[in-house]
């Protein structure tokens, strides 16, 4: 009786450990997702944006056997972590289309989605050479139009559309599978959601285009200042990056104090 006792307590301890996770597409500090291999971020301290902690936990980046890429925000050992991949390969002028599953219109207040290209060392010519499509409320729970648009760098302000919110009455269509690309040229960058996983016209809910009209800008960071800037340029170091994170400033963690999840199904990149 006691050796059935024993048996049944390391059945329970067993039943309640977390299974392992996917080893599909995962190797090392790398992720090998949509044919691409993607570097895993990973800080012990604090790094922007936000700034937060970055996880390379194989709980909290992994590619499942669908090929679909997960990323979490998740609390260890009292510290909340965020996630971010940046492709290993550089990209340029072209299309960049991203698939995601996914409720990003309830979310908690201080969570963000980004979807864009970065270049780590292109700030004073190009100001990092960034393009972005994010989900966030930015801090307001009352926001309804989590799915934004947004050219770098941003001066704030009603003189200058650097960013665009989808239009009110289209929220259900990114809850749930849907897909969004932009077109970047060195005159016109178009941005594109679509219903599910089509890029059909028929399927799109929202777009926006920024082209030279608009006036230059200046990125400011750490004491330095860019070139004046409409349409940034990529470099040779350009990537594209997909990244999971906090508003730390509203809360050290999601406002709801749960794990989240991000689900990208598919990323495609066309010359």
């Amino acid at each position: 009786m006691r050796n059935l006792y024993i048996i049944s307590i390391i059945l329970i301890a067993m039943a309640c450990e977390q299974p392992p996770p996917p080893e599909i597409g995962r190797i090392g500090d790398r992720v090998l997702f949509s044919g691409y291999a993607w570097d895993v971020k990973s800080s012990d301290i604090l790094q922007g944006p936000g700034p937060n902690y970055f996880s390379d936990h194989p709980y909290d980046i992994y590619v499942d056997e669908d090929g679909y890429l997960h990323l979490h925000i998740t609390e260890r050992d009292g510290r909340w972590y965020s996630t971010e991949v940046v492709s290993v390969e550089e990209f340029g002028y072209g299309t960049y289309t991203f698939t995601v599953e996914g409720d990003y219109l309830n979310i908690p207040e201080n969570i963000v989605v980004g979807l864009f290209t970065w270049d780590s060392y292109s700030f004073l010519e190009q100001a990092n050479s960034e393009v972005d499509i994010e989900f966030s409320k930015w801090g307001d729970p009352e926001h309804t139009s989590t799915l934004q648009y947004a050219v770098q760098p941003v001066n704030f302000g009603p003189y200058y559309p650097e960013r665009d919110y989808a239009p009110e009455g289209v929220e259900a269509y990114h809850v749930g599978v849907s897909t969004h690309q932009f077109h970047w040229t060195d005159s016109l960058i178009t941005f594109r959601s679509f219903e599910g996983e089509s890029t059909a016209p028929s399927d799109m809910f929202a777009s926006w285009e920024f082209d030279l009209n608009n006036p230059p800008r200046v990125k400011n960071e750490g004491g330095l200042s860019s070139e004046p800037i409409v349409i940034p340029a990529p470099a040779d170091s350009t990537n594209a990056r997909i990244n999971f994170w906090i508003l730390p400033w509203v809360a050290p963690g999601p406002t709801d104090g749960e794990r989240q999840e991000l689900i990208v199904r598919s990323f495609n990149y066309i010359p």
